[in-house]
């Protein structure tokens, strides 16, 4: 059985779709764009997008009872490929060994401008 997982502590779904979904011991987000929950607004440079979209990739997670170690895939969409190793300082940060599985590659555009936008599978 599906269950909706919204949370105050990450932006809104701007569209028909919700924030995470619970299904048994999955917990599944959509991408999280880098939008800070509190002021609305996007930081400019890739390190701090990374971080924001991590934190509310992070908050998702918490309000089903989840944590960052629960994550087993990751999906990183990034507007230029070349900031790769930018995000991929920021992103050691949030994930200790084992690692989530990772993709991660270049888009054409992302919604708001975003410069990086991040979903996870997560599990128990």
């Amino acid at each position: 059985m599906k269950k909706e997982i919204i949370t105050k502590d990450a932006p809104g779904a701007i569209g028909p779709y919700s924030q995470g979904i619970n299904f048994g011991s999955f917990l599944i987000t959509s991408g999280q764009l880098p939008i800070d929950p509190v002021t609305k607004e996007m930081p400019k440079d890739i390190k701090a997008q990374t971080r924001n979209a991590l934190l509310n990739v992070q908050a998702v997670l918490k309000e089903d009872g989840y944590t960052m170690n629960d994550v087993v895939k990751t999906t990183v969409f990034l507007d230029d490929i070349t900031d790769f190793s930018q995000m991929n300082e920021v992103y050691a940060e949030f994930f200790s060994k084992p690692y989530p599985a990772r993709s991660a590659f270049e888009v054409a555009k992302l919604p708001l401008s975003a410069k990086v936008e991040i979903e996870v599978i997560a599990t128990k």
